[in-house]
């Protein structure tokens, strides 16, 4: 078991990578896709389990960092390198990451991030500040 701060996330990263399927994980009964980011000042690769949250091949990425005040760590990896690789099942995809601003296209993948895991409207309304959503498209 990992001492690394945040370590459900670190030995879940490590089971999805050991397997190379994020079907071998799940958070809170629910399935999740593995970010391959790129640190924004390390340059090193990270990696990062997320709820799975996709439609029409798009996914979505939220930071909520259960509802803290302060954006998780990969928020800042995303917005400074956005050109990533996620892992979905066994699928690997190069996406293209993209912040949503408030609007429309905003409120109907919030909507459907809430459906996905329930737990974010809590966390949204428990945050002061507007967490970050990321659309992430197949690139290319």
């Amino acid at each position: 078991m990992s001492t690394h701060k945040f370590s459900w996330a670190h030995d879940q990263a490590a089971q999805i990578l050991e397997a190379g399927d994020t079907a071998v994980v799940d958070i809170m009964d629910r399935s999740v896709v593995l970010l391959h980011t790129i640190g924004a000042r390390s340059g090193q690769v990270r990696h990062v389990p997320l709820m799975r949250v996709e439609h029409d091949g798009a996914y979505a990425a939220v930071g909520s960092a259960g509802g803290q005040e302060k954006d998780p760590h990969w928020v800042h990896n995303l917005r400074a390198n956005p050109q990533i690789e996620l892992l979905d099942g066994r699928e690997s995809l190069q996406v293209t990451v993209r912040e949503l601003a408030p609007g429309p296209e905003r409120d109907a993948w919030w909507e459907r991030c809430v459906a996905a895991f329930p737990p974010y409207a809590e966390y949204q309304e428990r945050a002061e500040r507007l967490i970050p959503l990321f659309l992430l498209e197949p690139a290319g």
